[in-house]
């Protein structure tokens, strides 16, 4: 019953049950000492702490005189109490215990309680990787078990984990699979964490109506249940979907409800989100002296989750900046992004940094838009760049994990001349997107339309090019009009600072990563795609390409290359044209020059044990595999090994434990750029991963690729290196050979997918 969250009818129930009938004195202590821990448990849940604090002093005093298996519960049901009171730490500890002992006694069932436990509370502390992985071992521990009650319950409070981290699609398939165990189960307190996990990703997707549905729905459920912390949550989360929909006085009511509940039990924590929620609605109504007052207490409350902290910096500087107070506004952005970067580098997995910075996209977004309103462009610029491919180098060892929020100065007029380049720096705004030009000469700055237009347009043209259209001969079909449109839009602005003999860096934002800018159509002199004009390629920051070493530019070297395996998937047939993508690419090589591993040879093992490091080109030819829920998934399907099942995936994980040097990585796979955009790091997959093990440039696919035009576009990309060309121009060329081809691989489908990526 408890763990259905029929606390009342369980504590009902164990009042009106008789005294343990037991033959043994010590199984009848046993049983009070039991039914004494679940009674208080139930009493937690239902908010009567004093009656639930006598209850565990009863158990204890059981406890102290009897050497009980049971007193394990007892424990637990101590670190239900401090947390339900918000005393972390305390909880902590005393959950900490609870796993020793249940280790001790070799109890699973407590163990697995014992670690979901723990991960509730270093969320609460905000160690959101690390109760992640608390979470997981939870799961784990938890199926062994045969405990499905509790399996479901560490899968939502993983999803939640993964929704506190910005990765907003893993934490939909985990809410997924643990509606469906709920559901099975009739455990109604899950279906309430369900429903409040479902609002809160409905209210990230923008989609406020069902988010309100979902709290509300909650909301009437936990009090059918009597369960006030749930009551709280989801009155405070429907209170936020409010205010971000711009309803004060709603969001008022309904934070003000989760206030009056959360003093009954005096949580602090709760507390202040329902005042920073009470001055968030405040400042929509511009009573700007509550909102002042009760913003500022929880930004300085030691209380405060550090999220608290960041929301009420930020709603103080969008609220100074209304009023007309630049130096209060600029002094409350910085705040909220040091609280940000402070919380990012406290994180330890990849993945969580990866996916963290979407919690300040919106502070970046109105800061920089801030900066450009008050003349401060170039300064616009060097926070917009300090946003980007934080974690990428960040591994590479570019900057330290606890990186000052104050960047060092960015130089970017320095770094186009240093590359020879016409830099072109996009930043899509919810208001108001920019695109900064720099060149050795000058940065000039344009703004661009809001991101919701731009990413309408990119979507409908990359299932135009998808689709095997060509937009260049679609007559003035939608296709033609969006290639011009995009042309118009995103590159004609810094046309005067495109040069002829220049080539262009993109360092694009979220969507605009998944699609070829070399597929826009220019018009002029004729409509043609832009490949014709600029040698163009990608890079994920400024800061980063300013890093590139100048020995990486000698076209000499040895060749690593794996393909034509032999597969182990049958959704993943051999490739037929691949021999002879192998043999076209191993003939631009001496063979003292080159190490080729194909057919059975051609595994993830060889890869590794081959010493990559020591190869100036690395080059796949094989399927890929892309994840958009965990991009480090994401893996080049190889042969199978005899290291098991999934053996033949060099998956992106194991990719960044090699660091390599290669002048080019190559990965001829569909897909293999990523399958996803991440705030700040641009599209991650197999190509990032190359480039954080220490790639110089690598050249992935945006999309499924041919396998009957790949090689002869790989034969030309090769061709160009063995005559010295860059990387860029080599790839360039190739791409042009297809499109000059006159057949069907002149469409951009078929050479445009290859994307040339800059690293270090």
């Amino acid at each position: 019953m408890e763990w259905a969250g029929s606390d009342e009818e369980s504590f009902k129930l164990l009042e009106a049950s008789p005294p343990s009938d037991a033959e043994s004195p010590l199984d009848r202590i046993d049983d009070d000492i039991e039914q004494t821990a679940l009674e208080a448990i139930a009493l937690t849940h239902l908010g009567h702490f004093q009656e639930a604090d006598n209850k565990l002093r009863n158990a204890d005093l059981l406890c102290s005189e009897n050497a009980s298996l049971v007193c394990g519960g007892v424990i637990s049901a101590h670190g239900l109490l401090y947390l339900s009171r918000g005393r972390l730490e305390q909880a902590r500890e005393t959950y900490l215990k609870t796993l020793k002992f249940a280790r001790f006694q070799n109890d699973k069932l407590l163990e697995a309680t014992a670690m979901m436990n723990l991960g509730t509370v270093l969320s609460n502390q905000e160690h959101h990787d690390e109760a992640l992985s608390m979470y997981k071992s939870s799961f784990d521990a938890a199926v062994n078990a045969g405990a499905g009650d509790l399996a479901q319950a560490a899968l939502s409070n993983e999803g939640w984990q993964y929704y506190s981290l910005g990765n907003s699609e893993k934490a939909i398939e985990l809410y997924a699979d643990a509606e469906k165990r709920a559901a099975s189960l009739g455990d109604r307190d899950s279906v309430v964490q369900s429903l409040t996990l479902e609002a809160l990703i409905y209210a990230g997707m923008r989609e406020y109506a069902a988010a309100e549905r979902s709290d509300l729905d909650a909301i009437m459920l936990a009090k059918e249940i009597h369960r006030t912390d749930r009551i709280v949550n989801a009155s405070e989360d429907v209170a936020q979907v409010y205010v971000e929909e711009g309803r004060p006085r709603e969001a008022d009511y309904h934070a003000a409800e989760a206030e009056s509940l959360a003093r009954l039990t005096d949580d602090r924590p709760d507390i202040l989100y329902c005042h920073m929620l009470q001055g968030e609605a405040a400042a929509l109504r511009h009573d700007w002296p509550r909102a002042d007052s009760l913003l500022h207490e929880v930004a300085a409350a030691p209380e405060s989750q550090t999220r608290m902290r960041w929301t009420a910096q930020h709603t103080l500087a969008t609220m100074y900046e209304a009023q007309g107070q630049p130096a209060a506004a600029e002094q409350s952005y910085k705040a909220a992004l040091a609280l940000v970067e402070g919380a990012r580098a406290d994180l330890k997995q990849e993945l969580s940094q990866l996916t963290f910075l979407t919690n300040a996209a919106r502070i970046y977004d109105d800061y920089i838009h801030f900066l450009v309103a008050q003349g401060r462009s170039d300064e616009a610029l060097e926070a917009a760049d300090w946003s980007r491919a934080r974690t990428l180098q960040q591994g590479l060892g570019l900057i330290s994990a606890d990186a000052s929020l104050k960047p060092p100065p960015l130089r970017a007029k320095e770094i186009a001349r240093k590359t020879n380049a016409t830099l072109l720096f996009y930043w899509m705004g919810e208001r108001q997107s920019y695109l900064w030009a720099v060149t050795p000469e000058k940065t000039a700055l344009a703004t661009l339309p809001a991101k919701s237009e731009i990413v309408t347009r990119i979507e409908r043209y990359r299932r135009t090019l998808l689709a095997l259209k060509d937009p260049l001969r679609a007559n003035g079909g939608q296709g033609d009009k969006d290639g011009r449109e995009l042309y118009q839009m995103l590159v004609a602005p810094a046309a005067s600072a495109i040069a002829k003999d220049r080539p262009v860096v993109l360092f694009t934002d979220g969507e605009m990563s998944q699609i070829n800018f070399e597929t826009l159509l220019a018009g002029s002199p004729a409509p043609h795609y832009w490949i014709e004009d600029a040698t163009v390629s990608s890079a994920p920051s400024i800061r980063l390409l300013a890093s590139k070493s100048a020995t990486a530019s000698a076209a000499h070297g040895k060749l690593l290359l794996l393909g034509d395996s032999i597969s182990a998937d049958p959704a993943l047939p051999r490739l037929p044209m691949a021999e002879l993508e192998v043999n076209k690419v191993q003939a631009k090589f001496s063979p003292a020059d080159e190490a080729v591993f194909s057919g059975a040879r051609a595994t993830p093992l060889t890869y590794i044990s081959s010493k990559p490091e020591q190869f100036s080109y690395i080059h796949f030819v094989a399927h890929g595999s892309a994840s958009s829920t965990d991009p480090l998934e994401s893996a080049v399907i190889l042969s199978r090994d005899n290291a098991g099942e999934d053996s033949y995936k060099l998956y992106a994980r194991d990719i960044l434990r090699h660091p390599i040097s290669a002048r080019l990585v190559t990965i001829s796979a569909c897909n293999s750029s990523g399958a996803k955009s991440y705030t700040g790091e641009g599209i991650v997959g197999l190509s990032w991963a190359f480039l954080r093990a220490g790639a110089h440039n690598t050249i992935g696919a945006l999309w499924e690729v041919s396998d009957a035009s790949t090689p002869e576009l790989m034969d030309h990309l090769y061709s160009g290196l063995h005559r010295n060309e860059p990387p860029a121009a080599a790839l360039r060329e190739a791409k042009l050979s297809l499109l000059h081809s006159g057949g069907n691989f002149s469409r951009p489908f078929y050479w445009a997918p290859f994307q040339l990526y800059s690293g270090r």
